[in-house]
C-alpha cells in the first residue's frame, strides 16, 4: 500500500469562494464519500469560532483518494491524490487565499447559483486568472427554491471577460452542486446522487502536479502552523525533488539570507489528518518541522546554489489600532493574563502563522497593530479573550499612505443586496460617506449597487446598514487599493452615554435614559465612571446616573414598578463595537465581557483634556 501510494498521481486544487457560497460543506461532502471521513460530525471548519460563526477563517489542508484505495485492486484502477485546500471565503483573510493559489494546479470556484458573483468570487479569481489557473466552475445551492443556476453561469462568464480571461480560462467546465446533500451534475437534468461527476472532471481537467524526482529538493511554505511540541511548521509543495527526515536543508530567502537547518519531521496529509512520514517527494503538499526560521515564500533547498522560487507577495494592511493593557476599575477580574509583558507575548506568537498581521513593538505602553480588516483584527482579539487574555483597544484608524506626493487611503468596491424599499436610505448613507456608485442592476425583487468607498467610510456602517434595512440587506466588500484621499467623511452623529458613577444599574433610571438613545446595558449590570453605556440621539456625549434608585417617598402605588417596560440593550459584540466606538474611547476586551469606555474616565479630567486640547 506505501509503495503503490508513493507513485501514483497527485492533483493539487484549492476551493475559493466568496463566504458562504459552500466551500466547507463541498469539501466535507468529498472527504466523506470518498472514505477519508466516517464521522459526520468532523469538518474542516474544526476551529470553534469558525464553527460559531460558521465562516472559514484559516486555510486549511486535506486530500481524499480517488477512486478510494481499497477499491484499487491489482492495480487495475490507479488511485490519485487529490491535495484540497480549503481557503477563507471573506475579504478580511485574503493574504490566506493569494499564497495558497501559487502552489496548486487548478482551483474550484464555488459561487452561489442564487447569489451569483460576489466581491470575494472577483477577487480570488482575479489571482488565480494572473497566476494562469483554469478554473472549474461549481455552481452550488442548486435546491434553494430561489436559485437561477442559467443566469448565474452567464454572470460567472461576464466576470471572466472583464478581468480578462483567455481563450482557454473562458471555455471552463461547470458543475451544478448541493454541496449539503453531497450531490454533483455535470447537467442540471442529469440524476445523480454523489459527487462523482465532480471527482472525474477533476481527474480529467487539473494536470498531475509536475515536478522532478532527479533534480535537488525544493519546497516553498505557503501557509506556517505551530505546535507545541515541534514548534514552527511550514506547509507547502515540494516543487522538486525527494528530501528524507533528518536531512539538511537550507533556508533561502529573498532578503539574501541563507540560513541552515535540519528537517525534523516530515507530514503529508491523509483526510483532515497529518502523517507522520520518512520522505517527501515532488508534487505533493507536504508539512515541514524542525526550522525555527521557516517562513511564508521562503525557498527551502539542500544547497546553496539553487535558485530561489519566485516570491510570494501578500496584500498590505489597511488599518491599525493600539492594543494597551486593560486599566479600566474592573482590570483583573476575568482574565488570567493581564500584563504588558504577556499581551506582547501573545502578539508575537500571532506573528508567527497570521503573516496578514504586522505589529509595532517600539513603543513602551501599546502596541500598534496593522490588520485587513474590523474581522481580521476581531478574530485576533476573539482568540486573545478566549485564552485568558485582558486588553483595550483604540479606535481602527486606516492607514494613510503617501504615494509618488499624493496623499493616499485604502478603497474598497462594495457589493450591497437590498429589497427596492431600502435603496433610498442605503444611497443616502453611502454617498454622505464619500460612496461613488458604479452600478445599479435590479435582480428579482432586489436592487444590487455596486459602489466604490474609502475604507475610512465603510468604518462604522455595517451597524448601520443592518438596522437600515431591518436586516434584510446583504453587504460586502473587498479591498481595491490605495487611491487618492476623499477628504473629511462626516459620519458619528450619535454621541455617547457615559456613565457617572460605579454600581449596579437599576432598571428605573434606564426608563427614563432609553428615550435619549439606545442602551448597551440591561439593569442588574455592574458599570464604572467613565463606561459607555448608550449612545445619545442628539448627538452630543451626556453625563448619566444609571444606579440612581427611585424616591421611595414619591410612590404612588404598590404596582407602579410593573409599568417600567424596557427595550432590550444592544449586545456590543467584538466587531460592534470596533465599529460603533468614537475617538476617545477604548474597546474593553475580557474573557466575560465587552464594554466600551472613555479613554478619560473622569468627567472632569475630560473637560480639563478638551480645554487643553483646544
Amino acid at each position: 500500500m506505501e509503495d503503490f501510494i508513493l507513485f501514483m498521481e497527485i492533483r493539487n486544487i484549492a476551493i475559493i469562494a466568496h463566504v458562504d457560497h459552500g466551500k466547507t460543506k463541498l469539501t466535507d461532502a468529498l472527504m466523506r464519500q470518498t472514505g477519508m471521513v466516517t464521522d459526520e460530525n468532523v469538518t474542516m471548519d474544526s476551529n470553534d469560532l469558525e464553527r460559531e460563526r460558521g465562516i472559514t477563517i484559516y486555510s486549511k489542508n486535506t486530500s481524499v483518494f480517488y477512486p478510494p484505495s481499497h477499491k484499487a485492486t491489482d492495480g487495475q484502477v490507479p488511485t490519485t491524490k487529490i491535495n484540497i485546500v480549503d481557503t477563507p471565503g471573506h475579504a478580511d483573510f485574503g493574504s490566506e487565499v493569494e499564497r495558497v493559489l501559487r502552489s496548486i494546479d487548478s482551483v474550484l470556484l464555488v459561487v452561489d447559483a442564487q447569489e451569483g458573483p460576489m466581491p470575494q468570487t472577483k477577487f480570488v479569481l482575479k489571482k488565480s486568472l494572473e497566476l494562469g489557473l483554469r478554473p472549474i466552475v461549481v455552481l452550488n445551492k442548486i435546491d434553494k427554491p430561489a436559485s437561477r443556476p442559467e443566469w448565474a453561469h452567464d454572470k460567472v462568464l461576464e466576470l471572466f471577460m472583464d478581468l480578462g480571461a483567455n481563450d482557454e480560462q473562458l471555455n471552463f467546465v461547470t458543475i451544478y452542486a448541493n454541496a449539503k446533500a453531497g450531490i454533483a451534475k455535470l447537467n442540471l437534468a442529469d440524476e445523480s446522487d454523489n459527487l462523482v461527476p465532480l471527482l472525474d472532471t477533476i481527474l480529467k481537467n487539473v494536470p498531475p502536479a509536475t515536478g522532478d524526482i532527479e533534480k535537488p529538493f525544493n519546497f516553498q511554505p505557503f501557509n506556517l502552523a505551530y505546535d507545541s511540541y515541534l514548534g514552527r511548521m511550514g506547509i507547502g509543495r515540494v516543487y522538486d525533488g525527494v528530501l528524507k527526515t533528518g536531512e539538511k536543508v537550507f533556508v533561502k530567502k529573498h532578503s539574501g539570507e541563507v540560513i541552515p537547518g535540519v528537517a525534523s519531521k516530515l507530514f503529508t496529509f491523509e483526510g483532515i489528518s497529518r502523517k507522520e512520514v520518512s520522505e517527501v517527494s515532488a508534487g505533493d503538499i507536504v508539512m515541514m518541522a524542525g526550522i525555527p526560521d521557516i517562513y511564508i515564500g521562503d525557498t527551502i533547498c539542500i544547497n546553496k546554489e539553487q535558485e530561489l522560487l519566485p516570491e510570494i507577495k501578500i496584500d498590505e494592511p489597511t488599518i491599525s489600532l493600539n492594543f494597551l493593557v486593560n486599566s479600566s476599575p474592573f482590570a483583573g477580574k476575568e482574565g488570567k493574563f493581564v500584563t504588558s509583558r504577556q499581551i506582547v507575548d501573545r502578539l508575537k506568537k500571532e506573528l508567527e502563522v497570521n503573516v496578514g498581521l504586522k505589529i509595532d513593538f517600539s513603543q513602551v505602553d501599546q502596541s500598534k497593530v496593522y490588520g485587513r480588516g474590523e474581522l481580521h483584527i476581531a478574530v485576533l482579539l476573539e482568540n486573545m479573550r478566549r485564552e485568558g487574555f485582558e486588553v483595550q483597544v483604540s479606535q481602527p484608524q486606516v492607514i494613510i499612505k503617501d504615494i509618488e506626493g499624493v496623499k493616499s487611503e485604502p478603497f474598497e468596491e462594495v457589493t450591497v443586496d437590498v429589497p427596492k424599499s431600502y435603496e433610498g436610505i442605503v444611497i443616502e448613507k453611502l454617498s454622505k460617506r464619500k460612496g461613488e456608485m458604479l452600478s445599479l442592476t435590479p435582480e428579482q425583487n432586489q436592487i444590487r449597487m455596486i459602489y466604490k468607498i474609502p475604507t475610512r467610510g465603510l468604518l462604522g456602517y455595517r451597524s448601520e446598514f443592518v438596522v437600515d434595512t431591518r436586516g434584510e440587506g446583504i453587504l460586502c466588500s473587498e479591498v481595491i487599493g490605495f487611491l487618492p484621499y476623499a477628504g473629511e467623511i462626516a459620519k458619528r452623529d450619535v454621541g455617547s452615554m457615559v456613565s457617572g458613577l460605579t454600581g449596579k444599574v437599576l432598571a428605573f433610571p434606564l426608563d427614563n435614559l432609553q428615550n435619549r438613545g439606545t442602551l448597551y446595558v440591561g439593569p442588574n449590570v455592574e458599570v464604572y465612571t467613565g463606561q459607555v453605556i448608550g449612545n445619545t440621539s442628539k448627538g452630543q456625549d451626556m453625563v448619566v446616573n444609571p444606579i440612581k434608585g427611585k424616591q421611595l417617598s414619591n410612590m404612588r402605588s404598590s404596582g407602579a414598578d410593573a409599568a417600567i417596560q424596557l427595550v432590550p440593550p444592544l449586545d456590543v459584540t467584538l466587531e460592534r463595537g470596533l465599529e460603533i466606538m468614537a475617538e476617545d474611547e477604548y474597546l474593553e476586551i475580557t474573557p466575560l465581557s465587552v464594554r466600551l469606555r472613555k479613554q478619560v474616565l473622569s468627567e472632569t479630567d475630560r473637560v480639563k483634556a478638551g480645554r487643553v486640547k483646544k
